[in-house]
């Protein structure tokens, strides 16, 4: 974690010094650096179960013992057919969720994206079936769609003032029905099962290197970005991370990154579907840390008036979220009709009644941000919709019954919640906001 003051290795080399004494000289102050490392972070992560905070350590170890479970009563739940299939499985679900978190990181909510899901996987179908348009111009039409969507629920609420829980909720009966009307006629359409969208959910790189090649690029992208930071921090006199943090932090990423590619590698590849994830999370990542405009979105999640006096434009902040959030619960709805090949009523009914909502909330909110705003990334999503849908996959292996399903996912998100809100009382408590 972060530290106080550069760190230092020790005063130069005196003029007598012997080299073989200086390199031992900077091996022990190399060893005692990756031991402070790990003590460090070590402390950080007690510390901040101690207070009440939640971090993705404390996420880790609880899909752990799920996978333990399901693997001890079904021992195909970890082989490299079911985590592919688990792979793609969360994209859909998982690029909804990350809409979710740029609106809950302004105290907003999104009660309409599991409608403007379905919407757009009707449109593309209606469009590219029904209609002949041709496969890509239909996907534009469809995620665009969303944007629109999203625009009309920031108007609304930024503008006129009408609060982001009833302006959505109403849009998640509008554009339902919508839905419905625009399958009505025809019922269930299929797509093309060899066309653009099918193939979102269907391709696999089975070139054994692709895996590979984007464990070993996430892994040096990461080192180079943390390395780039801490000298920016060095430079300015920030606080900033010790050197052997950043390579333990590498490290365990690499092991996780590259266990990951050797598994998909053992079944058919890496998923086209979940690399297209991957760089939804590195650029929504970048665009909320890196960016300016990101840190308006956290000062507006940090409060309205303050964001008000610093400048920010606060309604146009607002209607952008909500366009981000139909945008990319668009794009998610066509990554659902990619994995049934069709758009059908009975699955607009799905989505809309809220079940696609409710596992987006709940995969941002286990991930680590906040109902209450002002805190979380999309990376955080990436952990919460694993635990969701490893869940749903142990439960569909096992047979259990959807009603359980359900029942455990809502105690799931409960619990989420609950300590969400006590991590907020602790850090109150302590005078942090």
């Amino acid at each position: 974690m972060s530290r106080g003051g550069p760190h230092r290795d020790g005063g130069p080399a005196g003029p007598g010094s012997a080299g073989p004494v200086a390199a031992g000289g900077e091996q022990r102050a190399t060893a005692r650096g990756w031991r402070d490392s790990v003590r460090e972070y070590a402390r950080a992560v007690s510390g901040g179960v101690r207070d009440g905070e939640r971090g993705p350590l404390l996420v880790v170890a609880g899909l752990i013992v799920i996978w333990i479970v399901f693997q001890g009563l079904d021992d195909k739940f970890l082989s490299p057919r079911n985590l592919s299939n688990l792979s793609v499985d969360i994209v859909g679900t998982g690029l909804v969720a990350v809409g979710i978190v740029f609106v809950l990181l302004i105290r907003e909510i999104d009660l309409s994206v599991g409608s403007v899901s379905g919407l757009a996987g009707a449109a593309f179908a209606v469009l590219n079936v029904n209609q002949g348009v041709p496969e890509w111009l239909a996907v534009i039409v469809a995620v665009a769609a969303g944007t629109a969507v999203g625009a009309f629920h920031g108007f609304f609420h930024a503008w006129l003032g009408v609060p982001a829980f009833v302006v959505t909720l109403a849009g998640l009966l509008i554009w339902n029905g919508l839905t419905l009307y625009l399958l009505g006629a025809s019922g269930t359409i299929n797509i093309d099962e060899e066309g653009l969208v099918a193939s979102l959910t269907s391709r696999h790189f089975g070139n054994h290197l692709v895996a590979y090649a984007v464990a070993a690029l996430g892994t040096a992208g990461y080192a180079l970005a943390s390395r780039r930071r801490r000298s920016r921090h060095r430079a300015a006199g920030m606080p900033y991370r010790h050197g052997g943090d950043i390579w333990l932090r590498t490290g365990l990423l690499a092991v996780v990154a590259f266990a990951g590619a050797y598994t998909l590698n053992r079944f058919q590849g890496l998923p086209l579907a979940l690399l297209i994830f991957l760089v939804v999370l590195v650029v929504s990542d970048y665009v909320l840390r890196r960016t300016r405009y990101g840190r308006r979105v956290y000062a507006l999640g940090g409060g309205v008036e303050a964001a008000r006096r610093a400048g920010i434009g606060v309604e146009r902040v607002r209607i952008a979220m909500f366009m981000v959030s139909g945008t990319l619960a668009a794009f998610g709805g066509l990554f659902v009709a990619s994995g049934l090949t069709s758009a059908s009523p009975t699955t607009a009914r799905a989505a809309g009644s809220g079940m696609l909502l409710i596992n987006a909330i709940a995969a941002a909110v286990i991930g680590g941000t906040s109902l209450f705003g002002g805190r979380g990334s999309p990376w955080s999503v990436l952990l919460g919709v694993v635990v969701i849908q490893s869940i749903a996959s142990g439960m569909g292996l096992l047979g259990v019954q959807d009603a359980v399903q359900f029942m455990i996912t809502g105690g799931v998100l409960l619990a989420a919640v609950a300590a969400d809100a006590l991590s907020r009382r602790a850090q109150a408590g302590r005078g942090r906001p």
